[in-house]
Order: structure tokens, then sequence, then C-alpha cells
């Protein structure tokens, strides 16, 4: 069979009545920033991109010289296209306007442009992540709360994992596909379509390191999941853990698996970890496409209403049966706590 590229995929979602020739056009730009983001990493030291920047995000994490440089590489390549309103990023407090000078589309761009960059300077894999809205009828000037809607109206999401091999995986609504970088031609190349996540799975991932700081379901779960084979689950099951989560959920879109960040008492206060508009929904709309779930231990991560730009909330998503147990775990404590 003769290889799919990305823009040939693009324009058969476009012949099918997916997408809209603006959005093809803002996902190749997403795509050719991520080429470059892939370069900025590849380098390593060579390239003077490792350490830190001396500068803090809005969450007040110090930031990695490569979170700067691939932040400023998406809003450049963004910006003058015609196909955005605006976008927001993990790395900046409010919303980037598109400049006057440049024609505004209809979307909305949201991404955590390096994700898991505390493994750069030590050669682990990261990535980008990427979610796309519809901006607001009428609205010309987007503010942060028109940015604050539910992950199902999320009309796409990726993410770009920079590892061995740089593979972008995209969903429009209509399952999630794997797109490998062909290096030597310089162009993204179909490798999976309809990507399929085991229901059933007996590989975990999760920071141990939290767990006295658990919830009991919390705990609950993960001790049946060690007990292993002399447990209530009747079999052992290995755990990974990279602490990039694009790694993490790449491995979880390529085998199966689960991913667990949930809430504890360290984190509690700010509601989670990770940030349900740059991370957790897009991620969720990807897994979801995959056949696989996506909770925050006692709802549908994509039925939230966001309140707030950088919002945080636990997150539970991988393979079906495993999510919905540990879901299930959550919500009976609750309602024994009446």
């Amino acid at each position: 069979m003769k290889p799919v590229s990305l823009i040939q995929f693009l324009i058969e979602e476009r012949r099918a009545g997916h997408i809209n020739a603006e959005l093809s056009l803002l996902i190749e730009v997403v795509a050719r920033a991520c080429k470059r983001i892939g370069v900025a990493t590849g380098k390593g030291a060579l390239g003077g991109v490792l350490g830190e920047a001396g500068t803090g995000n809005i969450q007040g994490e110090a930031q990695k010289k490569l979170d700067v440089i691939s932040n400023e590489i998406l809003l450049e390549a963004n910006a003058w296209g015609g196909h955005l309103a605006a976008c927001a990023s993990e790395e900046m407090e409010d919303p980037q306007q598109i400049p006057d000078g440049y024609p505004k589309g209809q979307h909305l761009l949201l991404f955590d442009p390096l994700d898991g960059s505390s493994n750069i300077d030590v050669n682990i894999s990261v990535g980008t992540i990427f979610s796309v809205l519809r901006c607001p009828d009428g609205v010309t000037e987007p503010k942060a709360e028109h940015f604050l809607q539910p992950g199902t109206t999320q009309l796409a999401a990726g993410y770009v994992v920079y590892g061995p091999s740089t593979v972008l995986v995209l969903t429009f609504g209509h399952g999630t596909h794997e797109f490998t970088l062909d290096r030597e031609v310089g162009s993204f190349i179909l490798s999976r379509r309809g990507i399929r996540i085991p229901e059933a799975t007996a590989e975990f991932a999760i920071n141990m390191s939290n767990q006295r700081h658990w919830q009991a379901p919390m705990q609950r779960y993960v001790g049946e999941l060690l007990a292993g084979k002399t447990g209530p689950r009747g079999r052992d099951f290995n755990m990974r853990w990279v602490a990039s989560m694009v790694a993490d959920v790449h491995r979880i879109v390529t085998r199966g698996g689960v991913f667990y960040y949930p809430l504890d008492a360290k984190i509690e206060k700010q509601g989670g970890k990770l940030r349900i508009m740059y991370e957790a929904n897009p991620m969720a709309f990807i897994v979801e496409q995959a056949g696989g779930a996506a909770t925050t231990g006692r709802q549908r991560i994509m039925e939230l209403q966001p309140t707030g730009l950088h919002q945080r909330v636990p997150v539970f998503l991988g393979s079906k049966e495993e999510v919905e147990l540990a879901t299930r775990y959550h919500l009976e404590a609750d309602a024994a706590q009446g």
C-alpha cells in the first residue's frame, strides 16, 4: 500500500465532512511547529537548550529553556495563518490574541508546549499536547472565559511524542490515528489508523512515592494490584512510570494499560495535579476515541465544566475495565461516607 501522508489524511477527512479547510490548516501548522520543536529537542546539549530558563510559568514552576522555546515556536507558527481567533498555553497566564495585522479564524487552540520537560536533561521522551475548540459566535477578541468549554466540545486533540521516533497521535472525534515522522522526507506518515486500546490490561502507571497521601479507595485499588495472584484480582500486574504524561499515555495507546494521577493530600487544595484544558481534556478525547475511558476517579473528565484556564483535576485514563473499577471504588467510598 502507498503511504498516506498527514496532508493526504487531512484532505480525506475534509472530503468525509469531518473537518473544514480552516481546521485542516490549523493541524498542518501545529504539526509543522512540532517538527521544529523535535529538531530543537533532538540537538540536546549541542543546541544549548538544556537546563533552566531562570523563569517561572503561571503555576510557579521553574521553566526549562526548551519550555520557553517550544512555546514561542507554537505561538509564532499560529499567529499569521488566519485559522485562529486566539490561543492559550500552559506557560502563559492569559490567552494570546492574534496580532491585529493578521486575519482571524474561528478556532481556539490550547497547548502544553513541552510536557514532561523535567525529563529533557536526562534524554527521556517528552512531548507536545494540543486541543482545538470553536470560538463562540460573535466573539472577536476571545478572553479566558471563551476557552472554558467542556471536553465534549473539542473539535480535535493530539499529542506529539519526541522519542526514538517522532510520533503524532490525532483525533477529530472519528477514531484515533497515529502518524510517524519520516525524517528523510520531512513528512508525517500514517502508521496506525483507528487505534483500539485493549479493554483489559495488566499494566498500570502511577507515582508510588505519593502512596501515603492517597485517599482510601485509591489505596484499596492499588493494594489489590500489588497483591497480584495471591490477592483478590487473582493475577499479577506490572507497573510503569515515566513521569512524562505524553510518554505514559503513548504506551497505553500502543499496547494498553492505565495511567493514574489521583487526588492526594498534598495536592487536594489545588484540585489535582494535571491541567484540565491542556492535558486532561485532550488526552481524554484521544483515549476515548480509541475505546478507552477517562475519569477524575469520580466522573467523566470530558463532561466537566472548566472554571479556570489553569484548573487542575485528578486523571484516571486508559484501558476501560481498570479505569471503571478504580472509579467504582471511589464512588462506593463516597456513598459509604454518605
